[in-house]
């Protein structure tokens, strides 16, 4: 059931104009701190899908959403930094996640699109010129998966903090102040197969402890299972989601959930939920209902959306279309959602506004039907 409320608001977190190469965003995430200030990140200042030149970006909003502030640089290295995550701890503590991956070789194939400008195909050479002089020790200290910590409200940030696990929207936090991170292992050489484990930490992010390890589903394939996120149920339980694609049966791209009752320790099997779309982001909403934004990519059904559980996660009911204005552009999705002070939703993805071939990060403001 798709459900369309009269309340539903579209705007724009941040968009590049046409006139630079730099303009593509990908995979954002959002929280909300305790003042009731909005923190959307992303990888931004991009030139393509894969590209060494990503940054990870914070934008601000004051007035929840209306209006946010130029991009904030707050990691930038030689690589491709990309999947920004965005946690508020508490206390003005605050968790930004991400993986960097090298990709030197990635300039040569952007020179020979012909839908990039002769200017753009100039730069990615020259980038490619550049990453060739790199030592390799240069590539090993800067490839991985990092967090950076900040006790400032995000005005000033740690060095990187190496992890060994990555997910697109970074940890969780739990009403003791336990971060709970649930992500794809992630060595140096990012070697698959690899589980989906879960680590804590109890110092806000400074360092980390693995807790435990995921199960494979029935009709999952360990090298499929990808994309996490983990959020703490009222009552102490843990409700992890997980991106699965091309399961056993058939090709279809889903999302699996899993369910621990002793703190991450053990997991139960994850199973699928049924909906046509990845990866999973969860919210437990104050009216106690969890929703799961996700991004459906399947050919001329293209969509952000969220379906929600009032049962904890047992079963999904309602299905919210959030944003459904794309047309054949597969490149799109990653929503995540923080509630509003009354009650209302944000949820904030990347996708091509009509008529630009780049992507930007958006938002939609929407309500829980009866809400």
């Amino acid at each position: 059931m798709t459900i369309i409320t009269p309340e539903t608001e579209h705007g724009v977190v941040h968009r590049f104009p046409t006139t630079t190469c730099f303009k593509y965003n990908g995979w954002p995430s959002v929280c909300r701190d305790d003042r009731g200030v909005l923190y959307a990140v992303a990888s931004s200042m991009r030139m393509s899908h894969v590209d060494p030149t990503g940054k990870n970006c914070m934008y601000v909003s004051f007035n929840e959403g209306k209006s946010w502030t130029p991009p904030i640089v707050v990691n930038d290295s030689h690589f491709d930094d990309r999947d920004t995550g965005i946690t508020y701890v508490g206390d003005g503590k605050m968790v930004l996640s991400w993986f960097s991956l090298a990709y030197p070789d990635y300039c040569e194939p952007i020179q020979g699109y012909d839908w990039f400008p002769a200017g753009d195909k100039a730069i990615s050479k020259g980038f490619g010129e550049m990453w060739k002089t790199l030592p390799e020790e240069e590539f090993k200290k800067g490839t991985g998966a990092f967090i950076k910590t900040s006790d400032d409200y995000g005005v000033t940030w740690s060095d990187p903090i190496r992890v060994p696990l990555t997910a697109p929207h970074g940890p969780s936090v739990c009403k003791d102040g336990t971060l709970v991170y649930m992500g794809k292992y992630m060595d140096e050489d990012y070697v698959a197969p690899a589980p989906i484990v879960v680590y804590i930490s109890r110092d806000a992010g400074k360092t980390w402890e693995h807790q435990g390890t995921v199960p494979v589903g029935e009709d999952c394939i360990i090298e499929n299972m990808h994309e996490p996120h983990v959020v703490e149920l009222p009552g102490g339980r843990l409700l992890g989601a997980i991106r699965v694609h091309e399961r056993k049966s058939e090709p279809m791209l889903s999302i699996y959930t899993t369910f621990s009752d002793d703190k991450g320790k053990t997991w139960s099997t994850p199973k699928c939920i049924g909906v046509d779309g990845l990866p999973p982001h969860l919210l437990v909403h104050s009216g106690g209902a969890v929703i799961c934004s996700y991004g459906c990519r399947t050919q001329g059904k293209h969509a952000e959306r969220a379906v929600v559980s009032y049962d904890g996660g047992e079963t999904w009911t309602e299905d919210y279309c959030l944003d459904d204005r794309i047309d054949t552009q597969t490149d799109m999705g990653y929503p995540a959602s923080v509630e509003l002070s009354d009650g209302s939703i944000l949820t904030v993805y990347y996708q091509c506004l009509p008529k630009q071939w780049h992507t930007s990060v958006l938002y939609t403001k929407w309500k829980l039907q009866g809400k």
